[in-house]
C-alpha cells in the first residue's frame, strides 16, 4: 500500500529545547565511538533540542571532541536519565557485551518510545524479549535473520514478509535495511521506501539512520511515521550527497551536513 508521507513536526516559535524532545542515547564503545557521535548529532540535525549520550568513559572523551552539542553521561547515571527522556535511542556501536545494561533500559523504560539499531538487536536476538509499547527495530539483513533465527538469503529473497514476521515476533515497528527498505507494523502496515542509492551501503550509514527516527520521535511523532519519514529523508540525504561527491565517496559523516538540505527541499515541495 502507497503511504502519503507525513509532515515534519510543527515548530512552535514559543519553545525551548524542551519543547522538541530530549534524545537518551545509549551508544558507542571502546572500538566504535563513531557510532555514538553520528547517532546523536543526527538527532539533533533532524530538529530533536536535546540529546543525552550515555556511554563508556573513553567514548564520551572522543565524542565531546567532535561535538559540543551533545550532552554527556557515564553508565552510572543511566537509571535516573531514563525517567528524564522523551525517547531511547540504543544499540548503535554498543557491543553485545552489554546484554545486561540493555536488559536494564528494557526494565526501566516506562512509556517512552524507543529505536533499538545494531548490537542492540544482536542482544534482542538472545533474549527473545516481546514490547508492548512503540518501539522501532532498524535490523540490516544479517541482523534481521538473528532476529528470526534464519539465513540471511531468506531474508532477501522474502524482505517484505521478513520484515512484517519481525513485527509480529516482536510486537515492533521494523525498518528492514535493503534496496527500497521495508517499513512494517504489527497491524500489517507496509511502507516501500523509494529514496537513496549506494552512497548509503558505507558503514555508519545505519547509525545516521537511527538518529533522524529517534529525533522525529522526540518531537512527538508517531512511530510508524517517523520511522518512514526517517527512512525517506535518509535517502534523500544520500541522493543529494551523491550528486556533490558521487555514489563512491559519500562518508556517513557527509550524510550529516546533507541533512538540512533535505529538509528545506522536502518543506518546499510538500
Amino acid at each position: 500500500m502507497d503511504y502519503k508521507l507525513p509532515k515534519l513536526p510543527h515548530r512552535e516559535e514559543n519553545s525551548n529545547k524542551g519543547t522538541f524532545g530530549k534524545v537518551l542515547n545509549i551508544a558507542g564503545s571502546k572500538f566504535m565511538p563513531g557510532a555514538a557521535y553520528l547517532s546523536s548529532v543526527s538527532a539533533l540535525k533532524i530538529g530533536a533540542g536535546y540529546v543525552e549520550l550515555v556511554s563508556d568513559e573513553s567514548v564520551l572523551y572522543s565524542v565531546s571532541a567532535k561535538s559540543a552539542e551533545i550532552v554527556l553521561a557515564p553508565i552510572e547515571k543511566l537509571t535516573e536519565l531514563i525517567a528524564d527522556a522523551t525517547v531511547i535511542e540504543i544499540g548503535c556501536g554498543l557491543s553485545t557485551e552489554k546484554q545486561d545494561l540493555f536488559k536494564e533500559v528494557l526494565e526501566k523504560r516506562t512509556v517512552q518510545p524507543m529505536v533499538i539499531d545494531a548490537d542492540g538487536l544482536n542482544i534482542l536476538a538472545k533474549i527473545n524479549y516481546t514490547f508492548d509499547r512503540n518501539v522501532i527495530l532498524t535490523p540490516h539483513p544479517k541482523e534481521a535473520s538473528r532476529l528470526l533465527n534464519c539465513t540471511t538469503e531468506n531474508i532477501l529473497n522474502n524482505p517484505e514478509q521478513s520484515a512484517t514476521e519481525i513485527s509480529k515476533k516482536f510486537n515492533c515497528i521494523t525498518v528492514l535495511k535493503t534496496h527500497q527498505t521495508k517499513v512494517t507494523s504489527p497491524d500489517g502496515r507496509i511502507y516501500t521506501n523509494s529514496t537513496g542509492n549506494s552512497a548509503l551501503a558505507k558503514a555508519g550509514s545505519g547509525d545516521i539512520l537511527c538518529g533522524m527516527i529517534a529525533g522525529l520521535l522526540a518531537q512527538k511523532m508517531e512511530a510508524f511515521d517517523a520511522a518512514i519519514l526517517g527512512v525517506y529523508l535518509h535517502g534523500k540525504a544520500g541522493e543529494l550527497a551523491s550528486e556533490d561527491l558521487s555514489e563512491y565517496s559519500v562518508l556517513a559523516s557527509d550524510l550529516l551536513n546533507y541533512i538540512p538540505k533535505t529538509i528545506k527541499n522536502f518543506i518546499r515541495n510538500n
